[in-house]
């Protein structure tokens, strides 16, 4: 492994369908729920690498073979995926699978609940970048690259019929679509318009800066939890509290997680309601997790949130509010 330049992924703008009049300027994906990760395949060996740039290959050994079914060495982009019951996208089927790193308990995952590996797009063949052509000619270069698999697979995209693609993203009960224009290249690191997803509910990551007690049974642990996001100064500002959403698996390792966290202040730039500051238990922002929401407040607090699970794929300095 070695001469396969790094890169970083590409990202889409939250928006609406792209309109009647330039329908036909976009190809339509379905959006996953998953985590993103690039695949550096070379020296028959597959690297997975995540959207912060940490190597997470060690979590999928499923997902290894796919370096036998590559031409040659290859940047690949994709969503790792895994199935709930129904079979149906689950984020939280995936959870166990993010975090863990004993081999053991990893073995024994991939064989309970294993992951797939959707790609739709490469970034590079050979010697060669493949980021400067069009989306049309990196699809059509991605198909040629990879041969099918149990673990992973390359879904189609439809050029045109944003309406229809995004009709059926609702009934295969998945996040929505991503409209990509035909003609763009792909520019990694950055959140292009040239990418739009369009989603059937919103979701935005977050970073946990404390919690508060629960009541009841939950009276000893955690209730709900403080969030925060940055604002466009790079300060981290108060953006409400989610008390739903969790499983007793969740916040049992939510409080393992967070006890060596704590702090005897608030993380946030700006004040906290005394209602919620006044039985706060402080932690260091690094924990980024992700929630579902109605819509921001006019005083920039998410209305009914709930909790969909921590993301180790993402950086606490990196999470803003969704733009859109």
């Amino acid at each position: 492994m070695g001469h396969l330049p790094p890169y970083a992924p590409m990202t889409a703008r939250l928006g609406p369908l792209p309109p009647r009049s330039r329908d036909e300027l976009y190809g339509y994906e379905m959006k996953w729920d998953g985590v993103r990760a690039l695949g550096y395949v070379e020296g028959g060996r597959l690297r997975l690498v995540s959207r912060n740039g940490l190597d997470v290959t060690v979590a999928y050994p499923e997902l290894g073979p796919l370096a036998d079914a590559v031409a040659g060495a290859a940047v690949l982009d994709g969503e790792i995926v895994a199935f709930g019951p129904r079979g149906h996208p689950s984020f939280a089927a995936l959870q166990p699978r993010m975090h863990q790193r004993d081999p053991a308990k990893i073995r024994m995952l991939a064989r309970t609940t294993p992951v797939t590996y959707l790609i739709f797009d490469i970034l590079h063949r050979g010697d060669a970048t493949a980021i400067r052509l069009p989306y049309v000619e990196r699809r059509d270069l991605l198909d040629r690259t990879i041969s099918a698999g149990e673990r992973w697979d390359v879904p189609p995209y439809s050029p045109g019929g944003g309406a229809a693609a995004f009709r059926t993203s609702h009934e295969l009960r998945l996040e929505g679509v991503v409209a990509k224009r035909l003609t763009s290249a792909y520019q990694p690191g950055r959140r292009s318009g040239d990418w739009v997803k369009v989603k059937h509910f919103r979701t935005q990551e977050v970073v946990v800066g404390g919690w508060k007690p629960g009541e009841g049974r939950r009276a000893r642990g955690i209730g709900s939890l403080l969030l925060g996001v940055r604002d466009p100064a790079g300060r981290l500002v108060y953006a409400g509290h989610v008390g739903t959403g969790f499983t007793e698996a969740a916040l049992a390792d939510l409080g393992a997680r967070l006890a060596p966290l704590a702090r005897a202040t608030s993380p946030f730039a700006d004040e906290v309601p005394r209602e919620h500051a006044r039985h706060a238990h402080w932690t260091e922002p690094v924990l980024v997790g992700e929630v579902r929401y109605a819509e921001w407040t006019g005083d920039g607090r998410l209305r009914h949130p709930s909790w969909r699970g921590l993301r180790p794929d993402r950086r606490a300095e990196d999470v803003v509010r969704e733009p859109g």
